[in-house]
């Protein structure tokens, strides 16, 4: 077999680009001392090379990515956007209150609840009950149905929270409206990042799409979405608290399957189904 040519001899020679767009023209080529191009050579000796992508685009090409990836193209002109607002925008004094704009939008609610005390004990209880058809659910799916991704998920989730809400201890929101019904049960402290309730409400979410409980898995986002409102409403979260809420409860049941195929792959691996030699007859 040839040994592959030095690179002092290839640098000696044209490098011919092909281009991935057919409007290009064919006989485009393309020359180091107009361009750094990045060289390699396969298995047989043969020098392949690759151009920057940029290069290659085309008018054809812009169009398509504004009109069939509509939004990764949103989302850009949105990153332009919040630079342009985050960098020109006023800090939040030390001594102020913070800006909360779930705050702003729910302000004649939390005018409502302040003068009716009674209103805002009944939808506490109510999202008390919500609360416990989450917990009551994610158990039943391990402890009766035998699949313990969704309890697994919740662990997950409530560590990772217990650790950032200790680690950062914001101070409770202005105006902040608690119950002694609403969970924690007893106005008791708690930690506000993240939201556990709007998590632990995904986490179970997820489980019910994946066995197609589909009008369940709606019923509980709903009610999601009601929690939410409320949460604002009564000052219990901040707007941050409640969208890393569900973020989290998408990462953990994420996290959570990937720890149950670990484990699977672990215990095939003991039963010498799957695994790798270790150069002594047996798998690792």
């Amino acid at each position: 077999m040839a040994a592959p040519p030095s690179p002092r001899s290839f640098l000696k020679h044209r490098i011919s680009i092909k281009p991935l767009s057919p409007h290009h023209r064919h006989d485009d080529l393309l020359n180091l001392n107009d361009l750094m191009v990045v060289a390699d050579f396969d298995k047989g000796g043969r020098t392949v090379t690759w151009a920057p992508s940029f290069m290659q685009w085309t008018r054809q090409d812009v169009f398509h990515v504004a009109t069939h990836h509509w939004l990764p193209s949103v989302c850009g002109a949105c990153l332009l956007f919040f630079m342009g607002v985050e960098y020109t925008l006023s800090m939040v004094p030390p001594l102020s209150p913070p800006f909360d704009f779930g705050f702003i939008a729910t302000r004649p609610l939390h005018r409502l609840l302040s003068s009716s005390p009674d209103l805002n004990t009944f939808l506490a209880f109510l999202n008390t009950m919500f609360v416990g058809m989450q917990t009551t659910y994610i158990l039943w799916t391990w402890l009766i149905e035998g699949r313990p991704r969704a309890t697994i998920s919740a662990l997950f989730m409530f560590t990772c929270r217990g650790i950032l809400g200790y680690s950062t201890q914001l101070p409770v929101p202005e105006g902040f409206l608690g119950s002694g019904v609403d969970f924690p049960v007893g106005n008791v402290s708690f930690f506000l990042f993240f939201s556990g309730h709007v998590a632990g409400s995904v986490i179970a979410s997820l489980d019910m799409r994946r066995v197609r409980r589909q009008e369940l898995a709606w019923l509980f986002d709903a009610l999601n979405v009601l929690q939410v409102i409320r949460l604002l409403g009564t000052r219990g979260h901040y707007t941050i608290d409640l969208a890393a809420g569900l973020g989290a409860g998408v990462l953990f049941d994420g996290l959570a399957g990937k720890y149950e195929e670990r484990r699977k792959m672990g215990v095939k691996d003991k039963k010498g189904e799957v695994g790798i030699p270790d150069g002594h007859g047996e798998r690792k």
